[in-house]
């Protein structure tokens, strides 16, 4: 991003979706309640299950708000979720992906190629962005008090960390898919609950726009963000800082 780092960016993107709370909360709820329908209740044992309740944690999401979440989705009545992903284009050639859970397909495609056509996009087939985004696992955390950080540098990157940023007491870090499990068990066996940690697809390049095309291409980002299944939606805008102010 244009004149800080996509840590900033990050963070700064977060606090505009803590904005949007309620959706937030919804999204988490649909992704703990998947997570414990295909691998049990049991966080230690299931991997996705943990990895939600700490994101639903950062969100602040109170914890009888994920006990009930939990019990939903492991009771034999729980609903059954499809995680379907869409490729396409915004005006002035920016990429999105989106990423949606639902238990209703004909409705969230109808929706999502609504959204793209009524906003001057297009959608395309599965797999026309992967030359664009790349997946990676981004972890952030608040350094433990005395932590040395030299020294934890060190032992995330031999866990596969590729890139590791320190800003105002948190560690912020990025790595290979592949390498999501070995750091997540890491910060485990360091007894470091990550705030948010989650696999994002971050775009290899990036495109600037005037205040115009932002505000085109956002309205876009934004009617897809609140529809109820959508999970995530990526892009690759270049924004400036007042840009992400404005979202």
């Amino acid at each position: 991003m244009a004149g800080h780092s996509k840590w900033a960016n990050i963070k700064r993107r977060k606090g505009a979706q803590d904005a949007k709370r309620s959706k937030i909360f919804t999204k988490l709820i649909k992704e703990i309640t998947v997570a414990a329908k295909e691998g049990g209740e049991d966080p230690d044992a299931n991997p996705r299950l943990r990895l939600a309740i700490n994101n639903a944690k950062g969100a602040n999401m109170p914890k009888d708000t994920i006990e009930r979440a939990v019990q939903k989705g492991s009771g034999a009545d729980s609903e059954n979720y499809t995680e379907a992903s869409y490729e396409g284009y915004a005006t002035h050639g920016v990429a999105v992906f989106v990423e949606t859970m639902t238990d209703n397909i004909n409705r969230t495609v109808a929706n999502v190629r609504s959204a793209f056509s009524k906003n001057g996009g297009s959608l395309g087939t599965n797999g026309s962005l992967e030359f664009i985004f790349d997946r990676k696992g981004i972890f952030n955390f608040k350094l433990p008090d005395g932590a040395d950080i030299d020294q934890l540098t060190l032992e995330i990157i031999d866990a596969g960390a590729e890139e590791v940023e320190v800003e105002d007491g948190y560690m912020h870090l990025s790595c290979a898919m592949e390498d999501f499990g070995a750091v997540q068990r890491k910060l485990d066996d360091l007894n470091i609950e990550a705030e948010n940690a989650e696999l994002q697809r971050i775009p290899q390049n990036r495109i600037p726009l005037n205040d115009e095309a932002f505000e085109e291409v956002y309205k876009l980002i934004e009617v897809l963000e609140d529809d109820d299944d959508v999970q995530k939606v990526y892009h690759n805008i270049d924004a400036t800082d007042e840009q992400m102010e404005r979202m």
